[in-house]
This record gives C-alpha cells, sequence and structure tokens, in this order.
C-alpha cells in the first residue's frame, strides 16, 4: 500500500513539475506573443487607458488619441483617413490593428522598453501615462497628389527618394475611412467592416505591398539592365526588331502592340526598341541573354526577397527554370513575373542611384511621450544592382521613352523625366494592367515612382502611357515642387 501511495505522490509531483514548467514558460517566454496578438482585448482595453502616442508628417498628426467620457479614455481618431489609411491602417478595439497602428504598437501605446525611465518619472509625478510617436517618411503633397491622381480607380502608387529608400508616397485605391473602424461602437464598427470587407473592389487590401500583378513591359528595365551588365550590348546595339516572333518549340507567334515592325529592315537598336517598346526585340534579348540573367538581375533589384517597411511587403517573383518561349514572354513581364507596385518602384530607384538599391522604409524617426527623438532611421543599401555606368546609360534610355517614345504623358516641362510605360495582359477576357515607372530628374534625382492600375482602373482602351503615366507626372511633380 506505502508503495502505490509513493507512486501516486511522485506522478502528482511530475505533473505539478510539468505545469509549473508550462506556466513558467508561458509567462516568461511567451508573454510577448501572447500581449502582442491581434485582437488581444485584454491587452487592447489596458491601451485604451492612457493616451496612445501619434502618427506624424512632420510636425502634423494624421493619427491621434482625444480623450473621451466613456469607459474606453481615449478615442484614436484620423485625419484625412482615406488619404492615409494605406500607411497608418487602424486601431480598433474590434479587430485589433493594422499598418503602421500594429507594427509600432510598442511605441505607440507606450509599451516599448526604452519607456522604462520615462514610465517611472510618470509613475512619480502622478502623471497620465502616454505613448511615444512615430514621425514617416511621407510627403503629404506627394500623398495627397498620388490620391488625387488615382481618384477612386483601382491601384497603387508608390513614390521613393532613390537616395535613401525613404518611402515619399503610398497610395492604395480605393481607401477605406479608419474612423469607421476606430469608434468606441462594436456593433458600427462590426457593421462597417463587414461592408468594407464584402466590397469587391478590396478597399482594405494595400495594394502597393500586398498586391502582385505582372509587370509588363516596365519589366524590359530590368532585360535591358541583364543586357548592359552582361557587357555584350550598348545602347546602340542592334537587335532584331520584327513585326512577329515566333516562340521555340510553339506555334505562337509574339507581335508588338501596334502590329508593326520595330524598323527599317526588321532591326532596330536597344534604344529605340525600349523607347517603342518592341516585344519582338526583347523577347529575342531574353532568349540570348538566358533565363538565369535576368532572373539574377531581377534580383539584385530585390525580386525574390523579402521587405519590411515596416508593413511586410509580398514577395515579387521571376520564374525558376522557365524554357526558351516561357523565358521570351519572362523578358517582357509576362508570363509567370509578378512584382508589386513597391518592387518597381525600387527598379526604378536603383536605375536613379547609380545602380544601388536601398532598402525602403516608412519611419523615419521614433519619439518619446515628449518628442524628443529617440531613433533616427539610418538608411541602408540593400545592394548594387548595376555599375555606375551601366545606370547612367539606362537613365539616359529612359529619358527617351519619354522624350521621344511611349510615355510622353509624363514629361514635365524644364525636368529630364525618364520612365517606362507597361500594358500588362491579365486573365483572358480581363482588361490588361496598366504600369508606369520612372525617376526624375535624371540626374541626381530626388523621386522615384511606380503606378498601377489594375484592371486598367476601369477604363475600356487601356495604355500605361494614357492611364498611369500621368499619375506619375503628378506624383513627381508634387515631390518636385514643381
Amino acid at each position: 500500500m506505502i508503495r502505490q501511495i509513493n507512486r501516486v505522490t511522485a506522478a502528482i509531483v511530475v505533473l505539478l513539475l510539468a505545469l509549473i514548467i508550462n506556466l513558467s514558460y508561458i509567462q516568461v517566454f511567451k508573454a510577448g506573443d501572447l500581449r502582442g496578438q491581434a485582437g488581444n482585448q485584454r491587452v487592447t482595453l489596458t491601451e485604451y487607458s492612457r493616451e496612445r502616442g501619434p502618427i506624424l508628417l512632420a510636425s502634423e498628426a494624421i493619427a491621434e488619441s482625444t480623450p473621451t467620457s466613456d469607459a474606453l479614455k481615449y478615442l484614436r481618431e484620423y485625419a484625412d483617413g482615406s488619404t492615409y489609411a494605406a500607411i497608418t491602417g487602424f486601431y480598433s478595439v474590434v479587430y485589433g490593428a493594422t499598418g503602421i497602428e500594429s507594427e509600432a504598437n510598442n511605441i505607440l501605446a507606450g509599451n516599448d522598453s526604452r519607456f522604462f525611465v520615462d514610465r517611472l518619472q510618470q509613475l512619480f509625478a502622478n502623471r497620465e501615462p502616454k505613448g511615444g510617436a512615430i514621425r514617416l517618411t511621407i510627403d503629404p503633397d506627394a500623398q495627397v497628389a498620388a490620391m488625387k491622381a488615382l481618384n477612386g480607380r483601382t491601384g497603387a502608387v508608390v513614390a521613393i527618394d532613390p537616395t535613401t529608400g525613404a518611402i515619399l508616397a503610398l497610395a492604395s485605391s480605393p481607401s477605406f475611412d479608419p474612423n469607421l473602424l476606430s469608434s468606441h461602437d462594436a456593433g458600427d464598427i462590426q457593421a462597417n467592416y463587414e461592408e468594407l470587407n464584402a466590397d469587391s473592389d478590396q478597399p482594405l487590401l494595400n495594394r502597393p505591398l500586398a498586391m502582385t500583378l505582372p509587370p509588363g513591359s516596365t519589366f524590359k528595365l530590368v532585360t535591358a539592365a541583364a543586357a548592359l551588365e552582361s557587357g555584350n550590348y550598348v545602347a546602340d546595339s542592334e537587335l532584331p526588331g520584327p513585326k512577329q516572333i515566333n516562340l521555340p518549340g510553339t506555334d505562337v507567334q509574339l507581335g508588338n502592340w501596334n502590329d508593326k515592325a520595330c524598323g527599317a529592315g526588321d532591326v532596330t537598336t536597344l534604344q529605340s526598341a525600349l523607347e517603342i517598346s518592341c516585344n519582338t526585340a526583347f523577347a529575342w534579348l531574353g532568349m540570348e541573354l538566358g533565363a538565369d540573367a535576368i532572373s539574377e538581375q531581377a534580383q539584385k533589384f530585390g525580386f525574390e526577397s523579402e521587405f519590411d517597411v515596416p508593413m511586410t511587403a509580398a514577395i515579387s517573383r521571376f520564374p525558376a527554370d522557365p524554357n526558351k518561349p516561357q523565358t521570351a514572354m519572362s523578358a517582357i513581364g509576362q508570363f509567370d513575373v509578378r512584382a508589386t507596385a513597391l518592387q518597381m518602384a525600387m527598379v526604378a530607384a536603383g536605375i536613379a542611384n547609380d545602380g544601388v538599391v536601398m532598402n525602403p522604409y516608412l519611419i523615419s524617426q521614433v519619439l518619446g511621450p515628449d518628442l524628443t527623438v529617440l531613433q533616427n532611421t539610418n538608411p541602408s543599401a540593400f545592394g548594387r544592382a548595376m555599375s555606375v555606368e551601366n545606370s547612367k546609360i539606362l537613365r539616359d534610355m529612359m529619358v527617351g521613352v519619354v522624350n521621344n517614345g511611349t510615355a510622353t504623358k509624363a514629361a514635365i516641362s524644364g525636368i529630364n523625366v525618364g520612365g517606362k510605360t507597361g500594358t500588362a495582359e491579365n486573365a483572358p477576357g480581363e482588361p490588361a494592367h496598366a504600369w508606369f515607372v520612372g525617376l526624375a530628374p535624371s540626374d541626381q534625382s530626388k523621386v522615384a515612382v511606380a503606378v498601377v492600375l489594375q484592371n486598367g482602373g476601369g477604363a475600356t482602351e487601356v495604355s500605361g502611357n494614357s492611364l498611369a503615366a500621368p499619375i506619375a507626372a503628378a506624383v513627381m511633380r508634387a515631390v518636385l515642387k514643381q
């Protein structure tokens, strides 16, 4: 009997030890993860008891908390909410947080370890605790210009400072008003969220970061970069540019958008092929370079990599192991090539920045509750995509596209603008996507931009020049204060 009692006692001790270890593990090692889970009501309610820090553009708050007289002491409010929704996201007592509200939550809520001394001072001084602030890189003129130019059409705009990677505009359309999700009325919040979530135009989708589409002819910049970097081609190199080209091993005849040859005697140059967006020349060039060379070049611009800005962007892809006809189509941004607007802006930015691609970022500074600067973001290089010499050649070629080719509507008086249009084929029966990527000025560029109108933004005739280029021009003018 005593032996049985000892066995039971030992089993109970083991179980108790296991329980203690498990509780200790959860409380010590998993507490942060549990607190950080979206929709954690206990944490959210605790955070509503203190003033959440603002999200700033320079000194202007685009998101801030104001005191209330109800159980939740503060209400999150967004100035011009739909203009900045893709950036700020929302902060909701029902659905948690998205966007900067989520990614910088520890700062804004005052939970960051850097605020420990400040929290002690608040405690001893009997002051209400406050969260820290986030200052963004966004240029408000550029952001407003992007949203105004999109005009509710389904699409995205990204503008980047090529020398630093600072994101100057991040626009998603159609947008939504985050104030609809930040009230203190749970019923209203749920009804508004369900309506937004059911909208076929997906206003809650962060198109600049989360949407990947075939980039169409804007990808010819990557193919042109691979050609220049190979050492076998210069701007004046001659390429075949017939009206049609047969894709090897198939019965498919790939033609040009204007149903014409790209030059006399079916011959063109790399410069001219980019200017007039010659499909047959770039398909031939893609097969000559080979898929590995184009894939390697794409990766140098950021394809196949993940970027946190701090929101995580979808990974842009170049197809793995395409055969020869698939390589031809990939070289013109079709087949299984997929890119975000952020990625295509990075391509333009890398070309603009003498071949160096910078890591993109949205947060310029982290500030304490008293708005003292705790941290400045130091720009960092993702890597070199091109040589200085070849990047200048490609910039000059892009200027030719705007001045003499398919991107005339991106022109800005008195400024040398470089660019490339794209009209990317979609699923059968669906409108094409209209693209434009560009940079300005072509020397010592201050802005690189990518614009995409999904399904042509609803237009009956889709053209990157007529639809996307004017949007990019408006954003570039805003950045350059033209």
